[in-house]
């Protein structure tokens, strides 16, 4: 029987505080703080308006190799990885997947997507593509992805070969358990460590930001309001005291 390991979820405190923050005030806040490039450059929201926190079970597909990978062995379903990493999704969960960028693949269809929303899972990041457009968009699951094809998920270059290992995705590292951020800006993979204090220097950024844009609005300076200047810190302060934030 195939064996595959499960993932070290982090608190859900972490979790819920970080869904009041947008991908890219976590994806600043990391820059910052030393991780400049968080943000994965290929999958793009499929579903607009849909924005999640989770975190990463990871899937790597690897190019085909004969001696490697036959078609034969995907007689059995339960050799197929592709369902294993399903298989430990918890609700929450996002599934994000090392496709290499191939666009002739498509990783999940339908009913493997049905599955995954009825256990829970919050989202899927792919590094590649989906199949069954039509009846994947009517589950509303929130998805990224580089684009779709008819094909199905070894039909052409690539197999999958490991599920909850560290992965590439859209040129950033993700390891198993990461959190990952998504809105329409894109995917963010903010390591747990990290987390804690990219919430606590997000909620400074979000307060002031708050204000600033109430000034810039009433046609406020953008030198004075944007970054906030030190000279307008007590009007902010003083703005504090009547405005009331998340």
């Amino acid at each position: 029987m195939t064996h595959t390991p499960d993932i070290t979820r982090p608190p859900k405190d972490l979790i819920d505080a970080l869904k009041e923050i947008g991908a890219a005030t976590v994806s600043g806040t990391l820059g910052h703080m030393g991780f400049r490039n968080p943000h994965m450059v290929g999958p793009v929201a499929q579903n607009r308006g849909k924005s999640i926190v989770g975190p990463a079970l990871t899937l790597q597909f690897m190019p085909q190799r004969p001696d490697l990978f036959t078609e034969g062995e995907y007689a059995d379903p339960e050799t197929q990885l592709h369902r294993h990493v399903l298989y430990h999704a918890q609700e929450g969960d996002v599934v994000v997947v090392d496709a290499r960028g191939d666009m002739s693949s498509g990783v999940f269809g339908d009913m493997m997507s049905t599955y995954f929303k009825g256990r829970g899972g919050a989202g899927i990041v792919i590094d590649g593509c989906m199949r069954d457009r039509p009846n994947v968009e009517k589950l509303d699951l929130p998805l990224w992805l580089r684009g779709w094809t008819p094909n199905y998920h070894v039909q052409t270059s690539i197999y999958p070969n490991a599920v909850n290992v560290p992965i590439a995705c859209g040129g950033v590292t993700v390891i198993p358990g990461d959190i990952i951020v998504a809105d329409d800006d894109g995917v963010v993979v903010l390591p747990v460590a990290m987390a804690s204090k990219v919430i606590e220097e997000s909620q400074k950024h979000h307060d002031w930001e708050e204000f600033s844009r109430v000034k810039l609005m009433e046609g406020g300076s953008l030198q004075r309001y944007y970054p906030l200047h030190d000279d307008a810190r007590g009007e902010y302060e003083e703005w504090r005291k009547t405005n009331r934030l998340r």
